[in-house]
């Protein structure tokens, strides 16, 4: 063997964890770490992984955030970077209000067990092949960055770090968005001009449901507001409740009287948000968005994330597969 392999095998052994020298391909972590991630962690994962499985995964970034950090995506499918024609553009966004956390790191469960799997399990295989999947573990780095484990319904890193809260920032349908566009926000708005996405969910914490749109009504009252696709909204909202080992039930979070119906509901219905990413998603795009509330508490304690990601790990696929519907 030659001094410049030796010398390379050498610092891929140091600097990629899992690599085991042997052959082309890396070794991939096959339990999930259930732990919080630091922005920093989130980024070197996501990018071992793509080190790990090139073949299906790759990382890029559609932007920066008000203080400079990366907005990274993970792109997984059996030909990554390229369109293919006639296999549809999948998207997950996590972490919109930084002290929401567990969609990003269920988003980066997702990631490893896609891949972890692609090559034995036949259903994830054909997900993979058929689909062109984006995951944005985090849109709100610097507002996580400030969160606090443990906060149960508080707001402190739920905004950017302009003190805007990113989901009342987008176009708006009676021009009543909240603030100045946000980087987030106007990299999330050139990435959707960028790939042609036909289905998205973003998750968020505070409650237990599938949310759909339209999420807010021309007086700003909470009341059912109708979009024209309210059928299918419906029954994708159900597919991800259904799929969830609880949200099916509609039973209340611990300070609520009352449940969702299912486990689903119109956003406006539940209470009107102006400027926010569903509506933008369904009404300047081709892209078809929910909201899904993942858990009752905002940032859960890490010992608590096992239970999070089996609940909500057959709903993240069932939802993928909606897709081709």
């Amino acid at each position: 063997m030659c001094i410049r392999k030796v010398l390379l095998l050498g610092f891929l052994s140091l600097h990629l964890p899992g690599y085991n020298g042997q052959g082309p391909s890396f070794q991939p972590d096959t339990t999930i770490d259930f732990r919080h991630h630091s922005n920093q962690q989130l980024a070197d994962r996501m990018r071992h992984y793509a080190a790990i499985f090139p073949h299906i995964a790759r990382v890029y970034s559609i932007g920066r955030s008000t203080d400079g950090l990366d907005l990274l995506v993970v792109e997984i499918s059996d030909n990554p970077g390229v369109h293919e024609p006639g296999e549809p553009e999948f998207k997950y966004v996590g972490n919109m209000h930084g002290n929401e956390v567990t969609g990003r790191e269920t988003l980066l469960y997702l990631m490893q067990h896609l891949c972890n799997n692609y090559a034995n399990d036949s259903e994830i295989k054909e997900l993979v092949d058929s689909t062109r999947i984006h995951i944005l573990p985090s849109m709100n780095p610097d507002g996580y960055a400030e969160a606090v484990e443990g906060d149960r319904s508080g707001v402190t890193g739920r905004h950017n770090a302009n003190d805007l809260d990113l989901n009342r920032n987008f176009p708006d349908r009676f021009g009543r968005s909240k603030g100045d566009q946000q980087p987030e926000t106007a990299a999330v708005i050139q990435w959707l001009e960028d790939y042609p996405f036909v289905l998205s969910a973003n998750l968020h914490n505070g409650a237990l449901v599938a949310n759909y749109p339209y999420d807010n009504s021309p007086s700003g009252a909470a009341v059912y507001t109708r979009s024209p696709d309210d059928d299918i909204f419906r029954q994708l909202s159900l597919a991800y409740s259904n799929a969830h080992a609880t949200m099916h039930l509609g039973e209340p979070c611990p300070w609520d009287a009352d449940g969702f119906p299912n486990g689903i509901t119109n956003g406006a219905d539940w209470y009107s948000i102006d400027g926010g990413m569903q509506d933008y998603n369904y009404l300047r795009t081709n892209c078809f968005e929910i909201t899904i509330e993942q858990y009752c508490y905002k940032y859960p304690y890490a010992s608590e994330l096992q239970g999070i990601w089996e609940a909500n790990k057959d709903a993240l696929i069932a939802y993928i597969k909606e897709v081709h519907k």
